[in-house]
């Protein structure tokens, strides 16, 4: 927890798929304070055509190199979500290439209730986690 949700044009090697999730991941572990294994990541190929995003009349240019982010977790601060959109930017950059005018995050909050990581058990209420 939190849960990524990548949602990318087709082609992207392996590899360059290995260095996106890792650099989201490190963004994720520095902004929020999660532990290591905490890690949940889903990537979602589209076909080019199949992913339109607008800059909103911002005037951003995007390519075939976007990422549409969406991270779903637990109510955060708003620092630390300004952490986590500036983080993602630059180690995205850095440590997998996108521009990051190729970067769209939506976060979405729920609550404890909302979360099961397994045996039919919500992992927050029962107090295992």
């Amino acid at each position: 927890m939190p849960l990524l949700r990548f949602d990318l044009v087709a082609g992207r090697t392996p590899a360059e798929l290995t260095a996106l999730l890792d650099a989201a991941h490190a963004a994720v572990l520095e902004a929020f304070e999660v532990p290591p294994g905490d890690r949940y990541q889903v990537v979602h190929q589209h076909p080019r055509g199949e992913l339109v995003v607008h800059d909103t009349g911002l005037g951003i240019e995007r390519t075939d190199g976007v990422v549409v982010l969406q991270v779903t977790s637990r109510p955060r601060p708003r620092e630390q979500k300004e952490a986590l959109h500036r983080l993602l930017a630059h180690h995205l950059r850095e440590r997998a290439g996108v521009d990051p005018g190729d970067l769209v995050v939506c976060l979405v909050e729920n609550s404890d209730a909302d979360w099961s990581f397994g045996h039919g058990r919500a992992q927050f209420l029962t107090g295992e986690l």
